[in-house]
């Protein structure tokens, strides 16, 4: 067990089911009300500091609707130049912690000029352009295996769950593959076609990571894409993170309202994973 994994327990005294990863321009999940504690990153060992505007840098243990819910308000990305493999260490506490299912948000540009800015997508698959892995290096064998299967990478049981929570709250959700490069840029036209030509639909800098490592120590995932702008190519404007994080910011009262109502729903079923 990390130490910072330790550290929450005591401080807490909770074992949370859900954990949540807060993705740029997304800053507030909890209600005052409804926050139990705040650690900041720099009293965790394991949680690299991020250095992005619109990335807190705190674990915040709440309530939803009597389920214990903890969030990471802000992440950490390997353009910041962190090692791949301490991206993997949040993870590993939210698992040592006890959560049964991480939901992972981020902004996106959208690959698809029909999925305009302020959609939500929740990811289906994944595709690694990055040239990075959390994993490579000494594989964790208290974790999981060296070689893990990711067929179901965005666990269907609960994705078709979030996707049934949204149309009962008429919350309209699309469903894609998320692209990943590494950045600090924005992709140039020419990747962009690219990754239209073998099926992408959305492209950001970040999730595959910590969904990988998820994977990998059997924590299920899933992870909702808020779409803030179209690719590079698609429009007229150059992108900025500035638009990202105002378009985000937008979204965010429609991804957490949605987040929120599958958390109050939600069905745990450990045998869901190899439906």
């Amino acid at each position: 067990m990390h130490d910072s994994s330790k550290f929450f327990i005591e401080k807490t005294n909770t074992n949370p089911d859900i954990a949540i990863i807060l993705g740029s321009g997304l800053t507030n999940f909890f209600d005052t009300k409804n926050i139990i504690a705040e650690i900041p990153y720099t009293d965790l060992p394991d949680f690299p500091q991020p250095t992005v505007k619109g990335h807190a840098g705190k674990l915040v243990l709440g309530d939803v609707a009597g389920i214990k819910t903890v969030c990471m308000y802000g992440r950490s990305h390997i353009y910041e130049g962190h090692q791949p493999n301490d991206l993997a260490k949040p993870i590993r506490v939210l698992k040592d912690i006890g959560c049964k299912l991480l939901i992972v948000t981020n902004a996106a540009g959208s690959l698809d000029e029909n999925m305009p800015a302020g959609s939500l997508m929740a990811i289906s698959d994944h595709i690694n352009w990055s040239g990075y892995n959390p994993l490579i290096g000494k594989n964790y064998d208290d974790y999981g295996p060296r070689f893990h299967d990711m067929s179901d990478g965005y666990h269907k049981y609960y994705r078709d769950q979030l996707i049934s929570t949204a149309k009962k709250i008429n919350q309209k959700i699309y469903e894609g593959i998320y692209c990943m490069y590494s950045g600090p840029n924005f992709e140039t036209p020419a990747e962009i076609n690219a990754l239209k030509v073998i099926g992408g639909n959305a492209v950001g800098m970040s999730t595959v990571p910590e969904v990988l490592v998820a994977n990998h120590c059997d924590l299920p995932v899933i992870a909702v894409s808020v779409i803030t702008n179209l690719a590079a190519g698609m429009n007229k404007t150059k992108l900025s993170h500035k638009e990202t994080l105002e378009n985000a910011s937008l979204a965010e009262k429609n991804i957490l309202n949605l987040i929120k109502q599958f958390i109050e729903e939600v069905t745990f079923d450990d045998s869901s994973r190899n439906n």
